[in-house]
């Protein structure tokens, strides 16, 4: 373990893995300049979210919202429909809220004050120490869970990392170890070295530029090591869905912005109750989210998609709507629409109404 006393070896720990990041990092987009904004969303699109498919966000958002202004003037369903796919919704309206709270400041700039940053919508104390030490190079340490893992390993702990000792042993790591001239590249260094070398199976301890501070790796305990965290038993949910079809026209509604996935649209449906074919399920919650009595329920396909410790499999049933046509009783949604194939992909959907939209559009049906 490296010595926090001990100036001498804390230093030569800091400039090997200067000198490595300075090498190996990879070329992330929002590392390019370090626009403060850039860095905001980078960070708030990573949370829960492999780099790799940030950087393809990360990317197109700029493109559509280069700037805090931009954001904050944007609908909100452009705002969703950009971030459709990395799920949490929550924090794609933060981002808006906040824009427009920095907005009417009448400065327009992303705060560079600690307690400022966390007056903002959706952000917290990891997040506003992210941008202050990445964005504009301020000493302020960072635990990621990549950082966590380095650390679990260099001090080789054998106490679980969610544990209150070992979380105000992995800060005082963190705050002895940190280049406080260089904390930018120091806390992006830290990261991309677990996230590159020190991954959570097979990490590449030959390789590493730090191996000789490491105390896992003199016990040869490096793969016991952070301990395992208990495993969350599954959840399996079982939902299903009408795809209401008018002629050309499909039927979507907008679910309520205090539900889960708020704002998003979906094809009227809901979970499965006892004893329930799928089938019963999608023409009940037909029945009680609009007041349609639909009929010709035909399988269509049904997907699968996972989201925390949730496992939920969708049922997707074609059906056609009463004869004569009445307007919806909406009760589970604030709107509704009548679109095209083509137009469903104008519209923000959570995981699993979006896969049966690709499903739809790859096999070209009309409804005609």
């Amino acid at each position: 373990m490296i010595d926090k006393e001990n100036e001498a070896e804390i230093a030569a720990f800091q400039q090997r893995l200067l000198n490595w990041f300075a090498i190996h990092q990879r070329p992330l987009p929002w590392r390019k300049a370090y626009d403060p904004y850039h860095i905001w969303i980078s960070e708030i699109m990573g949370q829960q979210t492999q780099m790799e498919r940030v950087a393809v966000y990360f990317t197109r958002w700029i493109a559509l919202f280069p700037n805090i202004t931009a954001v904050a003037n944007a609908s909100e369903q452009a705002i969703l429909k950009a971030w459709e796919g990395l799920g949490y919704y929550s924090r794609a309206r933060n981002i808006q809220h906040a824009a427009r709270q920095i907005l009417a400041t009448g400065n327009g700039a992303i705060p560079a004050n600690y307690q400022q940053l966390l007056a903002l919508p959706g952000i917290g104390p990891y997040t506003a120490a992210a941008i202050l030490s990445i964005a504009f190079n301020q000493p302020y340490p960072l635990l990621d869970a990549n950082v966590e893992r380095l650390f679990a390993r260099l001090a080789d702990i054998d106490s679980p990392l969610k544990q209150s000792t070992t979380k105000k042993r992995l800060a005082e790591m963190a705050a002895s170890l940190l280049h406080r001239e260089n904390p930018r590249s120091f806390n992006q260094g830290l990261m991309e070295l677990g996230a590159l070398i020190c991954t959570p199976k097979k990490p590449a301890c030959t390789i590493c530029p730090v191996q000789d501070h490491c105390q896992a790796l003199r016990a040869d305990t490096v793969d016991l090591r952070p301990l395992p965290a208990a495993r969350l038993q599954r959840i399996d949910i079982v939902m299903a869905c009408g795809i209401i079809r008018r002629g050309p026209l499909f039927f979507i509604q907008q679910r309520l912005l205090d539900d889960i996935w708020g704002g998003l649209w979906e094809f009227p449906g809901g979970r499965l109750q006892e004893e329930e074919s799928p089938a019963q399920a999608a023409a009940r919650e037909i029945d009680e989210e609009t007041g349609w009595r639909v009929t010709g329920l035909t399988p269509f396909t049904t997907v699968v998609h996972h989201f925390t410790r949730y496992r939920v499999t969708l049922h997707g049933f074609f059906c056609t709507p009463p004869n004569p046509l009445t307007e919806p009783e909406l009760t589970a949604a604030s709107q509704y629409a009548w679109v095209s194939l083509a137009q469903l992909s104008d519209f923000p959907f959570p995981a699993g109404h979006r896969q049966l939209v690709k499903a739809l559009q790859h096999q070209g049906l009309s409804g005609k």
